[in-house]
């Protein structure tokens, strides 16, 4: 998807990129002292041809296509890590496309510590190695950055992502301003851009026309920080295209469909800032089968195949994406594009009982649930871009408005009463958006044994949380699998198969990621076997609490005795007369089961559970109530606190892996290298002193000094604190024992201030897991 990008230069021949409006071919620029500009079909002539190119080597180890940032970054950095017969191809000159005229800025500030280190390693590239590499002078100017809030919510944004005329930036003007000599160059990005349908195939260069009623906004809120604007003469424009997608993150990594192919594209207008650690990161991810950090945020993978076939839907996320550019990052945001496209069973049972949705992977999960009733989130209304008019009274939009704040949210004690209703009575969670994969045939136990680190290839009837790894030993997923036997006739509940056969239910958000990495694997080991989705055939409903075996009982037709129904095991039963897989698994650290039902049966078999547990306080709950609980009880969150760089024996999670049995898996010999070494980092469990908000990226000081920052945070109502959960690091480079740990003062630093907290060992609620297993 390309949007079309402008920007304007006071009185200097080189420019700066920001959203524009119109794909006219360029004419002339208005305005003030505005310098005759050169027309696109001329541009495309003088600047776009040029001396033919020697011929392309015959073959090569790696081909990049395009010569921008991206791909020369990638270029130079699989050189430099050995690959020396790489070729790039561009159909034009280098930089052609949009490389050439952005504006060279290059902020630390980012929502993400591997966004952070991405920045640092272009900061590295431009501003050290090539110098001392080439000799030559990049351009490269170490003058700071200058962040500018004009509300309260903005200032909290900025004291949360810091743990130095300058480049300047106001994200609520919209404007961005830069030094260039003596002259100063002017951007911004407005709410309504211009789709560009069609792009040429010779487009290189090529400019458009600067409507000045629509970059007015940007030259207002200019002149507002810099007033001596408003005397000044603008001696040239420049507006080009730029390239937004669905998520304003890149496109990168090996795409799911062509082993071989990898995607580095998509750099929302941040192609020069992000180039030097992406093009590293890249060129690792050729060589070496995966990136050296965690780069999950910008796969491929990340998204469904369903949302990448759907015009309809990259067209909505990535005009929100660009109109959103500026806007603040708040916790609990959530896109008003795209939405409606994945909905489970219970979607309209939930929605009139005033569920309040969040979007994951294109599924509509429950969030949580408002007692003002219903809030559907309805179509997308362009915010009121392409003379479309705006939703007006849009309920959704307005809860959602609530919600930001770096503060906690008005919606806190809703929230409240969810997680004490599953803590004190019971809850039900419908996680129907789960992925719900089968693995079967001849070779499925080989397959389980390599792909998963807990022995999974127990007896049918029996389930088991486990990891999948990288050749590194960091974790790609943790999930549960279940040992199935074939049922005839077959059903999305009890596939037919011949040889083995394992059921996995994997979090929604990165189904395709697991489903990506399993084939990949599959693939690479040619096994006999086959991975089949049925995540869109099975609805999933999980019962939590104290009271969940008197309620479930009542529903089940099997005995859910500790004796005749251990935890972690599953059974095939009947709920309500309707064919269900049970299983006995907790999320939230309560006694509890999983419903696996038919799409068809889904509300039959909710409704008989809502009437069995109406006089036992039963509770429709939402995943703000599982992030609260599951922090409590010290559960992991894949790619929050678990990322594909971090290895189990970091994140606490040696009891998954069957280091005690002779079982090869996937990063066994990274696990077992790392345990005879030592663990130098380390993830803690932290619970602050005060009440007080915290949502990730906060520093850890021990004893005086920063060890780490927190990947995650949230309220445990249960126990009545602030959980925090973070990796930390020994500051003199030893190991980081369970006595480090211990033997530290600790506090939590958020927007500048430090907080007292205490770090445990194990988790703060039910440390002995007792409630789990029914004893209460």
């Amino acid at each position: 998807m390309s949007f079309v990008s402008c920007a304007l230069r006071v009185a200097t021949p080189r420019c700066l990129p920001a959203p524009w409006r119109s794909p006219r071919p360029l004419s002339s620029a208005a305005g003030p002292t505005a310098e005759k500009s050169v027309p696109y079909q001329r541009t495309l002539k003088e600047e776009g041809s040029g001396e033919p190119s020697r011929p392309p080597p015959s073959s090569a180890e790696v081909v990049v296509v395009g010569g921008g940032s991206l791909g020369c970054q990638t270029t130079y950095h699989l050189a430099k890590q050995g690959v020396t017969n790489v070729v790039l191809l561009e159909r034009d000159r280098l930089t052609s496309g949009t490389t050439w005229h952005t504006a060279g800025l290059l902020w630390q500030l980012r929502p993400s510590d591997v966004e952070v280190e991405l920045l640092a390693h272009t900061r590295e590239v431009v501003s050290r190695e090539l110098p001392a590499e080439t000799g030559l002078h990049t351009g490269w100017v170490q003058n700071g950055g200058l962040f500018i809030a004009s509300s309260k919510q903005r200032l909290d944004e900025y004291k949360r992502l810091m743990s130095n005329m300058p480049n300047v930036r106001d994200h609520d003007a919209s404007v961005y301003l830069r030094l260039q000599g003596d002259a100063l160059s002017v951007g911004g990005y407005e709410s309504n851009p211009i789709f560009w349908e069609e792009v040429s195939e010779k487009f290189a260069f090529g400019l458009f026309d600067l409507n000045w009623d629509v970059f007015m906004q940007h030259i207002e809120g200019a002149i507002n920080r810099v007033p001596v604007l408003e005397r000044t003469g603008i001696k040239s424009t420049v507006c080009g295209p730029e390239s937004f997608t669905a998520d304003h993150k890149p496109l990168m990594g090996e795409a799911p469909e062509v082993r071989g192919f990898f995607l580095g594209c998509g750099f929302n207008s941040a192609g020069m800032m992000l180039g030097g650690g992406c093009g590293k990161e890249l060129a690792h991810w050729i060589i070496h089968g995966r990136p050296e950090k965690d780069m999950h945020g910008y796969d491929i993978r990340r998204f469904h195949h369903s949302l990448t076939d759907n015009n309809r839907w990259i067209r909505e996320r990535s005009h929100e994406s660009y109109a959103k550019n500026y806007s603040v990052v708040f916790p609990h945001d959530e896109p008003l594009a795209g939405r409606n496209l994945r909905k489970d069973p219970l979607h309209e049972e939930l929605l009139r009982q005033g569920c309040v949705f969040q979007e994951r992977h294109g599924w509509e999960r429950p969030g949580w649930f408002s007692p003002g009733g219903a809030a559907p989130v309805l179509d997308y209304d362009y915010y009121g871009a392409y003379g479309r008019e705006r939703h007006r009274d849009y309920i959704y939009n307005r809860l959602l408005g609530d919600e930001y704040t770096f503060d906690f949210p008005p919606h806190h004690d809703i929230i409240k009463k969810e997680c004490l209703a599953c803590r004190n009575a019971l809850a039900l969670f419908d996680m129907s958006y789960f992925g719900k994969f089968y693995l079967l045939g001849p070779e499925a136990t080989k397959a389980v044994n390599w792909l998963f680190t807990a022995d999974v290839s127990k007896a049918p009837g029996s389930t088991v949380y486990t990891c999948m790894l990288n050749k590194q030993g960091g974790v790609e997923s943790d999930l549960t699998v279940s040992r199935i036997s074939p049922e005839h006739p077959a059903s999305p509940l009890a596939p037919a198969f011949e040889g083995d056969g394992y059921y996995l239910a994997i979090g929604g958000a990165v189904a395709q990621h697991n489903w990506s990495h399993i084939t990949t694997v599959l693939q690479d080991m040619k096994l006999k076997c086959k991975l089949l989705d049925c995540s869109e055939e099975l609805g999933m409903m999980s019962i939590q609490g104290p009271l969940s075996r008197v309620v479930l009982q009542e529903v089940l037709d099997t005995d859910l005795s500790n004796e005749a129904f251990p935890f972690s095991t599953h059974k095939l039963t009947t709920a309500a007369g309707c064919k269900v897989r049970a299983m006995r698994l907790s999320f939230v650290g309560e006694l509890g089961w999983e419903l696996h039902v038919p799409r068809a049966d889904c509300v039959k078999v909710y409704q008989a559970l809502m009437r069995a547990g109406a006089r036992h306080g039963i509770a429709n709950a939402g995943y703000r109530a599982i992030d609260s609980l599951s922090s409590e009880k010290g559960y992991r969150h894949w790619h929050a606190d678990l990322r594909s760089d971090d290895t189990p024996l970091e994140a606490g999670l040696a009891f998954t892996c069957k280091l005690k049995s002779n079982i090869p898996f996937l990063g066994r010999e990274a696990v077992e290298a790392q345990k005879a070494k030592g663990i130098f980092r380390r993830l803690v469990c932290f619970t602050a002193e005060q009440k007080v908000p915290m949502f990730g990226l906060e520093a850890v000081w021990r004893d005086g000094k920063v060890v780490g920052h927190i990947r995650r945070a949230d309220f445990g109502f249960a126990i009545d604190k602030t959980i925090a959960y973070g990796y930390i690091r020994d500051p003199a480079g030893g190991p980081v024992s369970l006595d480090f740990v211990k033997s530290g003062s600790y506090q939590l630093e958020r927007m500048g201030e430090t907080f007292p907290a205490q770090a445990h060992t194990k988790s703060p609620f039910d440390p002995d897991n007792k409630r789990v297993k029914g004893f209460y």
